[in-house]
């Protein structure tokens, strides 16, 4: 099966009708376009009917064209919009970083100040619950 032309290509070729290097190939061609094979495999012809009015497809591009520019400016006003925000929660996340850092310099100072008793608090809290848990074990076999 000869190589055939993509559409998406369609004008290119048109304005180009001699010999194309590289192997083309596509699966929907346009009515009209035709490729022989030449000497050599890399090369194709490609001759054009001129039956085909290539103004109506110059002006789908062009629309198309269009669509895709489009496309394109909101894609980079949608990353605008996202570079903002990030750098506002990052604002927000430094904020509330050093505001956390401002609160744990204040309760080490408190801590340092006035004494913890953290540690008998826990040891306390453990013995409890250890006799509790003890006494509970005794009165359940009985």
């Amino acid at each position: 099966m000869p190589p055939l032309i993509d559409p998406g290509l369609f004008v290119f070729y048109s304005l180009f009708p001699f010999l194309l290097f590289n192997s083309i190939s596509c699966v929907n061609c346009r009515e009209g376009l035709s490729t022989r094979p030449v000497a050599s495999s890399d090369e194709i012809q490609l001759h054009i009917d001129p039956g085909i009015d290539f103004d109506d497809e110059i002006t789908g591009l062009r629309g198309q064209v269009k669509k895709l520019k489009n496309v394109a400016e909101e894609i980079g006003s949608e990353v605008k919009f996202q570079r903002d925000f990030l750098e506002q929660v990052q604002m927000v996340m430094i904020q509330a970083q050093a505001g956390v850092k401002n609160n744990l310099r204040r309760l080490n100072k408190s801590i340092v100040k006035n004494g913890s008793n953290n540690i008998v608090h826990v040891i306390a809290f453990a013995l409890v619950c250890f006799f509790i848990v003890y006494f509970w074990s005794k009165m359940s076999r009985k």
